[in-house]
């Protein structure tokens, strides 16, 4: 691989580490942060509470 595209790689693993974007669902129901997600019946996005058993879209 050229040195350019291994730089640019490392410039982006940096950028990602330096926001920090990472999102924490949190259970409705019972506040755990032990959430799945799952492909709902028509192609949705669902999430599944895997401490309480909770589901919701």
């Amino acid at each position: 691989m050229p040195a350019s595209i291994l730089g640019e790689g490392g410039d982006l693993l940096g950028a990602a580490l330096i926001r920090n974007t990472t999102t924490r669902l949190l259970c409705p129901s019972c506040g755990s942060a032990h959430v799945a997600q799952v492909l709902g019946d028509n192609g949705g996005i669902s999430y599944v509470c895997t401490a309480c058993g909770h589901s919701w879209s």
